[in-house]
């Protein structure tokens, strides 16, 4: 069996031709967020090679961030091996052994995700860059990448680069050149073989495997790709989730889902400022109304911050509907089947720095149990915070009920000239033990009941009317059992 290099280089050995595949990863702008360039620029300076930064730097970069590779770009950094002439390997080497935490501080948050996938299939994870070996190496390695084909310099005799190239300069047909050597030496088939990439300069290489997937695609590469029948994916955001000019569909609604356009309803909002500026987070609020998932999602666009709404299998089944819930990074959650796949489905989205939201109600309580103080949680939000340690932040909700009650099919657009008004209270992140769900469950739940005004924990006998407005069909139904029969712990 053949053996797989690592980034240190190491020896292989060839034997025949079989059907396993690699997946081959470019660097910039595809596994990470920019230009490496940046990172290298202060760790060469740190180490007393290379110029200094000035202000003709920072545009280059910012425009190869907002366009990606341009020939003019490429032509520079190709006449820049002649610059590295005399420079000591060992410093370069030191250089990127700096750069490798900082640059993988910067890798894609849905990155991991996708490499996961891979090795799950068997496949070695590659790096296929023009960046100088020497100074990617550590960060594949930092990264858990099983090899690296990358552009290599000249040595000589004393460890000093000559300032020429040895052997291929990985870029265009030079970079699909590489890879099919290093394919050959390995024992891999490019025809089994997945290639991602930004560069409408590297079509040579996504053309030549079996599986070429458009990352974060430059404007030529998104039109060959359309041609070309390649995906297109992002790993800044969720599987499915698309982007227009780099800009998710939720954060073109942020526009959108502002207060003034509800002239139905008022908002009472407080304690947004505890929403999580960054990294990943639990947001959990109370169910009351069709109305609250478009009341919270209010309130998040106002932080600014792309969420994942938990929801029910009828939502995402719905025609149109259904489309629009999956662009914006929903998660499918199908009741009673006991199905481990939302949870996996949310712990990814965590893991990747976002924020997930949902109703560990449920569904909106039916009946005397819409009035009662006690709030009944499932316990799929104590799960994802044990499984992924991320805060959980409650979000009581008030008053959604008179802008759509559950007996009606819309909400109460009329209503334009005596709005009611819909309360909503952040809290401070829940004190989770992380030992019974059960008991992290009644934490949660509480801390709802904490953040909703007084008459929501005092008991009272509601109206006939009341009662009828808490059920679809609009009138009292017998099903007193239903909140009894519900299964917390599975359900």
């Amino acid at each position: 069996m053949a053996t797989t290099s690592d980034s240190t280089g190491a020896t292989s050995s060839r034997h025949q031709a079989t059907d396993r595949g690699a997946a081959f990863f470019d660097l910039d702008r595809t596994l990470l967020r920019g230009a490496s360039g940046r990172v290298y620029g202060e760790a060469l300076r740190r180490v007393g090679l290379g110029p200094r930064r000035t202000g003709i730097e920072d545009l280059v970069f910012g425009i190869f961030d907002t366009i990606g590779e341009t020939l003019p770009a490429m032509f520079i950094t190709r006449q820049g091996v002649r610059a590295t002439k005399g420079w000591s390997q060992a410093k370069v080497q030191e250089a990127a052994e700096w750069a490798a935490p900082h640059l993988a501080d910067i890798l894609q948050p849905w990155a991991h995700q996708l490499f996961d996938e891979h090795r799950e299939a068997g496949r070695p994870l590659v790096m296929a860059t023009t960046t100088p070996y020497d100074l990617v190496a550590p960060l594949a390695e930092a990264l858990g990448l099983d090899a690296v084909v990358a552009t290599r310099y000249e040595t000589d005799g004393e460890d000093r680069y000559t300032g020429r190239v040895a052997g291929h300069y990985v870029w265009g047909r030079g970079k699909l050149q590489a890879v099919a050597e290093w394919a050959e030496d390995h024992n891999i088939d490019l025809d089994a073989s997945y290639a991602y990439s930004d560069s409408f300069y590297d079509q040579h290489l996504l053309g030549a495997v079996a599986h070429g997937v458009a990352v974060n695609a430059d404007p030529r590469l998104a039109l060959l790709a359309i041609a070309r029948g390649w995906p297109q994916i992002h790993l800044d955001s969720p599987p499915g989730v698309p982007k227009f000019l780099g800009i998710e569909p939720q954060q073109l609604l942020f526009q959108l889902v502002r207060s003034e356009f509800f002239p139905y309803v008022r908002f009472d909002m407080d304690g947004i400022d505890l929403l999580p500026k960054e990294g990943p987070a639990i947001i959990v609020a109370n169910h009351r109304s069709y109305f609250d998932p478009l009341a919270v999602g209010v309130m998040v666009a106002r932080a600014g911050r792309p969420v994942r709404f938990l929801g029910k299998k009828e939502v995402f089944d719905a025609p149109l509907v259904g489309d629009i819930t999956r662009a914006l990074g929903g998660i499918r959650v199908e009741r009673g089947s006991g199905s481990d796949e939302p949870l996996a489905a949310a712990t990814d989205a965590l893991a990747a720095g976002e924020v997930v939201a949902l109703m560990p109600q449920g569904t909106i309580p039916r009946g005397q149990a819409f009035f009662d103080p006690e709030l009944k949680g499932r316990w799929g939000a104590a799960r994802l915070a044990q499984e992924s340690r991320a805060p959980v932040i409650p979000v009581g909700v008030w008053g959604t009920e008179h802008v759509w009650p559950r007996s009606s099919k819309l909400p109460h657009v009329w209503n334009v000239l005596s709005p009611p008004t819909v309360r909503l209270r952040v809290g401070g992140p829940v004190d989770l033990k992380y030992r019974s769900l059960k008991k992290d469950t009644e934490r949660i739940m509480d801390s709802l009941v904490d953040l909703l005004p007084a008459e929501a924990r005092e008991h009272r006998t509601p109206t006939e009317e009341e009662l009828a407005r808490t059920y679809p069909s609009g009138r009292v139904e017998t099903d007193s059992d239903h909140e009894a029969d519900r299964r917390p712990g599975s359900d």
